[in-house]
């Protein structure tokens, strides 16, 4: 006998007598997604070009991309905001970044409706949509999309994976991290990666083993309910970490250079029809060095970091397969509707001469080709953080303008591929159709044959701002229905309007024709000047890689542009317009926790992060770290910030207690106490005493005398003659018994994670610049600093 069943939220249609004999039992129905409903796996690359893939005329193998995309169909027209987390934003909500409050990255936020890093619940994600329709829903890998000052174990949760409708996650939180030892969480907890770089870790590895995993865990209960993952590698991020034999696999193949690289990636664009014929390839970018004027040793240096660079990106492509495969070895491939897309342009963030530190980048220290060259062997392993120069940017971009975090095409027109064997007839085709990342949610849903609910949990729910690409399926010459869209990323605008392409660069159409900087303000006055000189025109059914400015020929049409910008940007939250880079990453939030000068940490507990952290660049500060020494001595880091990218640690080792300091990679400082600490109760502290000023345009922070204290007595000190200036790294974070992931330090000082072997009882950060003189004053400022917090 059939169970009987009532809509949940319905009245009860059983039979409720005065005994069982007399009743008829019927239960609320279960959440079960609609018959045949497909499952939904989208693949999120990260600073992919759209000359980066085989399937887009690269040089570099993709073989499983290639194969989806002759599976389904090649999207050559879609566009993304420039930059990673807006861009995620648009493809999880169907909506504008500026609707979502991420004009920038989270780090990035400043206080506005457009800027606030603060994704709105009426927003709602493909996934809290999918969850109501009785699918799973799984997040894995980079997320990037929860405020960072709420990324701590403080919380608040709600903007975590499992607070936007993801069931189960397993990645990282913020926008990069190493790709040997990542910053994971599982779920709304930390956790540590289950093996060793030695023992073959690598992140993209993991990832596609937790995704196998998360589905078989289910299928295998319920093989009739669907799935949506949302797949987000580390890659092709920097750092571009892989193993040296897939490198090595392209060892000579860029040793032409990127000009090269762009003149037959462009030809067999053309070949492969994802360019029309009559597109010209756009100019040699003036912030380029000639290659050929290059030294012997700039170009093999160059030449390595792309090699790294391709066999990262082979690398994912073939652990994109295995997933792939796996779906097709549990029956789930044909339908399986799976998008792939990148969140940006490829990054010149390695600037003209690459980096083995990205963290330089952001701590404006300049690179130093000898350092460069010392670190070739290495470059792709655990001991650097590293990042190719921008030549190989314009060529990944190829054949466009530009790069990430500029609104030409080079930074906004990415690759986009959709497979769905059961739902799609057409196979290996070229769409053209103009696309954004708001339309992917859309065109789900129209594949679904779900209408965007009103309201999830109980929120009315803002418009969906994209549209469907389904009417693109089974016809290549089906009417583009996105018609206009803007583009805004520090201060770069853009508008494309039925064909037709205005862009108002800044600083400049490149870094050497401007006359001002990157991440120079933009006030009223230069606004109005910007206004009136510098909109270009492109028409780009004639010219689609953005050669030829019709502005002067066009001047009504682009007047008319400029015009449909404001009333977006009106409609969008995208004012004010907002060029600073640094200034904005230093902007005060909003903390879950005032401020205070005292903070006292505890063994045992998750890394807190470097936007919850106490901020100990440039100001005098100490840290102490009450311990018990045992009868045979103890090693291992009490107290640690920031990783091989830049920080500094405090641990024990041969008997002494000692100071490391990581200045970006490019130096480090190591400070040993006189003598050994005796066994039992101490407390071991440093004090930093600034002893100049910083020149952070210069990347160089005050330089700082370095004191070691035993129960508040020296035992040791020195001086630093330069800090870290804006940030210590890239996911840095106090840890308090261990130096987790790539350590601070060199390996043959330690290896991670260098756990204390003695006890850690807590730890004290004093900002207040006052000195702590003696062991009981240190323990009565732990207390406290304690008390001052319940």
């Amino acid at each position: 006998m059939a169970i009987k069943e009532y809509a949940q939220g319905q009245a009860f249609n059983g039979v409720q007598g005065r005994t069982y004999d007399v009743s008829e039992p019927s239960w609320p129905s279960p959440n079960r997604a609609k018959e045949g409903a497909p499952n939904v796996l989208f693949i999120v690359l990260d600073d992919t070009g759209y000359g980066h893939l085989g399937c887009y005329g690269s040089p570099i193998a993709t073989p499983n991309i290639d194969a989806l995309a002759a599976d389904g169909l090649l999207y050559t027209n879609m566009h993304t905001t420039a930059l990673c987390s807006p861009s995620r934003t648009c493809f999880i909500t169907g909506r504008n970044h500026h609707s979502n409050g991420m004009a920038c990255i989270t780090e990035g936020a400043t206080g506005f409706p457009g800027s606030n890093g603060i994704i709105p619940f009426e927003n709602g994600f493909i996934s809290e949509i999918l969850l109501a329709q009785g699918y799973n829903t799984y997040a894995i890998g980079k997320w990037h999309l929860t405020p960072a000052e709420q990324t701590s174990a403080a919380g608040p949760y709600d903007r975590w994976p499992l607070g936007r409708g993801f069931e189960r996650y397993y990645g990282f939180l913020g926008g990069d991290t190493h790709q040997y030892y990542p910053e994971l969480v599982r779920d709304n907890s930390q956790t540590e990666q289950e093996k060793s770089p030695e023992e073959g870790y690598h992140l993209t590895v993991d990832l596609v083993e937790k995704a196998k995993g998360m589905i078989a865990d289910a299928k295998q209960v319920a093989p009739n309910k669907p799935f949506f993952m949302y797949f987000c590698t580390g890659a092709q991020h920097a750092p571009h970490h892989v193993p040296a034999e897939w490198a090595d696999k392209y060892k000579g193949k860029f040793d032409g250079g990127w000009d090269v690289y762009r003149r037959e990636t462009f030809a067999r664009q053309k070949k492969l029809g994802v360019i029309p014929e009559h597109a010209e390839l756009s100019r040699h970018d003036p912030d380029v060095q000639d290659w050929d004027a290059l030294s012997d040793d700039e170009r093999r240096l160059y030449a390595r970091m792309m090699e790294v660079f391709a066999g990262f990106l082979e690398h994912t492509d073939h652990y994109i397969g295995e997933l792939v495969q796996f779906l097709k070895d549990i029956g789930e491939y044909d339908n399986t509707l799976i998008m792939l897309v990148s969140d940006n342009g490829s990054s010149p963030e390695g600037g003209p001469t690459g980096s083995v530190n990205e963290n330089k980048f952001f701590n404006n220290v300049p690179d130093d080709l000898a350092q460069n060259l010392a670190a070739i062997e290495d470059i792709g392993g655990p001991k650097y953080f590293n990042h190719f120069p921008w030549g190989w940017t314009h060529a990944g971009n190829t054949p466009f303008r530009r790069w990430k975090r500029e609104t030409y095409r080079g930074g906004v027109s990415d690759p986009f591929l959709i497979s769905w064997p059961k739902g799609i007839k057409a196979k290996g085709g070229i769409r053209t159709q103009f696309a954004h990342g708001i339309d992917m949610v859309p065109t789900v849903l129209d594949c679904l044959g779900i209408e965007p609910p009103t309201t999830i949990r109980g929120v009315t729910q803002s418009p969906i701002q994209g549209v469907s690409l389904k009417s693109s399926f089974e016809d290549a010459e089906a009417e583009a229905l996105h018609k206009t869209q803007y583009f805004e990323m520090f201060g770069t605008r853009a508008l494309y309007h039925d064909g037709w392409r205005a862009v108002c660069p800044w600083p400049g159409p490149s870094f050497t024709e401007a006359e001002h900087a990157f991440g120079d303000g933009i006030d009223k006055d230069m606004l109005n000047t910007l206004d009136a000189e510098a909109w270009e025109l492109y028409d780009l059914t004639k010219d689609p890689t953005e050669t030829t400015d019709v502005a002067d020929k066009e001047k009504a049409r682009l007047i008319s542009m400029i015009g449909m910008w404001y009333a977006e940007a009106g409609k969008y939250n995208v004012l004010p317009i907002d060029s600073r880079t640094t200034e904005r990453l230093a902007t005060e939030r909003p903390q879950i926790a005032e401020g205070r000068k005292r903070y006292v940490y505890y063994p045992g507990t998750q890394t807190v992060p470097s936007s919850a952290s106490p901020r100990l660049l440039n100001t005098a500060h100490s840290v102490s770290v009450h311990v018990t020494i045992p009868e045979d001595g103890a090693e291992g880091a009490m107290f640690t910030i920031g990783g091989n990218d830049g920080g500094f640690c405090i641990y024990m080792k041969d008997g002494k207690l000692v100071y490391g300091y990581n200045y970006v990679a490019d130096e480090r400082y190591k400070f040993v106490s006189d003598s050994d600490v005796p066994a039992g109760d101490h407390v071991l502290s440093i004090e930093f005493e600034p002893t100049g000023k910083a020149d952070i345009a210069k990347g160089k922070g005050t330089p700082a005398t370095l004191k070691l204290l035993v129960d508040g007595e020296e035992v040791g000190n020195g001086e630093m003659p330069k800090t870290i200036p804006i940030q210590f790294g890239l996911a840095a974070g106090i840890t308090i018994g261990s130096d987790n992931g790539s350590p601070v330090m060199l390996e043959d000082e330690y290896r991670p994670p260098f756990a204390f072997t003695g006890t850690i009882h807590k730890a004290l950060v004093d900002v207040t610049g006052e000195p702590l003189e003696d062991k009981e004053e240190m323990i009565k400022a732990y207390l406290a600093a304690a008390m001052a917090r319940q």
